[in-house]
């Protein structure tokens, strides 16, 4: 145990050096597996890490979902989503920010990463909220915010690693994010309701659309509504898996951005250029997470901490809370997915050991990422806003998002204390 105990400390020195933690993380783990098993055997499982998951089919869904998510926002869909969902509800007191939750939630739908959904928000919902005369803390705090539901709401990255790593199956994963998902939209339109109450003037109503324009505005997003149903129901129904859909669901963005004439050879580059970045930079945390994990394996520190918790004679609920305490004050400070892979290892074993379902836990972890994606000072989607709109700073989209950490805070509660909010829907898939 004092091994790995050592090993997290050198990690976090090396992240205090300004050393990237996926780097960080990987060196520790290569050479603690060094010293502990010597170093012959630790290149030949370095080599094999880096082998298994670079040529892992199931990890094929990773690229394949970012990729559809980019063609998605190149088609325009998210101004349709936006529109639509205005359509409905813009006439109420703060209309557009609850249109941008929707939107986000309709998004995330089809995207499956946080940070896509938060970016292509900002240039979705911002100008017209800014044109309305709504404050900037509102409408900036509602675009983080409702960005998170992108890996809430599946198709979710996150979902996937979780789910590659801890061996638990990402089609019932994405059943369990359904549920606790809408739940979220819920939460972060009434803190928007909330914010109205409290000052009526950062979000004036907007005009009321007829049902003429509503229902034409619901035609419009069919694209959306056509791929949600074949991709997650190809799913859920279990007629493909989670890799297949994710290949329909890019082949069917593709298509639908060259139908709407939306693709030139530079927009293709650019979106190929940008999802093999962000794949690159997603297989590099991973494979040094796993490094790191081969490490902590190794050592006594898993099997410790379990007997030295159950030892403690806490209820296993209450052990389960003082983690998501942890995750939750670590989203302050470090990066989201290399903070949920570094501790897995840890955490994992003693949760399954406890008696606990590993999706129910799952959607536990992704709420605490979205609570980390919105929280000061490090927030990712935060600094996403403050690169795209440079005329809001950061100081105001940090007051602007306190509301709707807060909200979150409360889903994870609710979730964790109320199981089947997440369970039910994965309980019907085989």
């Amino acid at each position: 145990m004092i091994e790995a105990l050592v090993g997290f400390g050198a990690v976090f020195l090396l992240a205090l050096l300004r050393i990237p933690l996926a780097f960080a993380m990987g060196l520790v783990g290569f050479v603690g597996l060094g010293l502990l098993r010597g170093w012959p055997p630790t290149m030949a499982n370095a080599a094999q890490v880096v082998y298994d998951t670079g040529f892992a089919y199931t990890l094929s869904v990773v690229p394949l979902f970012i990729l559809m998510g980019n063609f998605v926002a190149r088609a325009g869909l998210a101004h349709e989503l936006f529109r639509a969902a205005y359509a409905f509800i813009g006439h109420v007191r703060g209309g557009l920010a609850h249109a941008t939750v929707i939107a986000c939630a309709g998004f995330g739908a089809i995207c499956g990463s946080s940070i896509a959904t938060a970016a292509t928000m900002s240039k979705v919902a911002y100008p017209p909220m800014k044109r309305l005369g709504y404050a900037d803390h509102l409408s900036t705090g509602v675009i983080a915010a409702g960005g998170t539901l992108g890996i809430m709401i599946p198709p979710s990255t996150i979902m996937v690693i979780y789910g590659i790593v801890t061996e638990t199956n990402i089609g019932k994963l994405f059943a369990a994010g359904v549920l606790p998902g809408l739940m979220c939209a819920s939460m972060l339109m009434a803190g928007v309701a909330w914010m109205c109450w409290r000052d009526p003037a950062a979000g004036p109503a907007g005009e009321r659309s007829s049902w003429a324009e509503r229902w034409r505005a619901l035609g419009d997003i069919w694209g959306v509504a056509l791929l949600v149903v074949v991709v997650l129901g190809g799913i859920y129904g279990g007629v493909f898996t989670a890799t297949e859909g994710a290949g329909i669901g890019a082949s069917g963005a593709f298509a639908f951005a060259l139908l709407r004439r939306a693709l030139t050879w530079k927009i293709l580059f650019d979106v190929l250029v940008e999802s093999a970045r962000t794949t690159a930079m997603l297989f590099t945390i991973l494979i040094a997470a796993m490094l790191f994990s081969s490490f902590v394996n190794f050592t006594t520190m898993p099997g410790d901490l379990k007997d030295w918790i159950l030892h403690l004679g806490l209820s296993p609920l209450a052990v389960v809370g003082a983690m998501m305490l942890i995750y939750v004050l670590l989203g302050t400070i470090m990066e989201e997915l290399s903070m949920v892979l570094l501790t897995i290892p840890v955490f994992f074993p003693i949760v399954t050991g406890l008696g606990f379902d590993p999706v129910w836990f799952g959607v536990l972890i992704v709420l605490v990422v979205q609570i980390g994606l919105i929280s000061p000072p490090v927030g990712m989607n935060l600094f996403v806003l403050n690169a795209l709109l440079p005329g809001v700073s950061l100081a105001q989209i940090f007051r602007g998002v306190w509301l709707f950490c807060a909200m979150l805070v409360v889903a994870l509660g609710i979730v964790l204390e109320w199981q089947p909010l997440s369970l039910w829907l994965p309980s019907f898939m085989r």
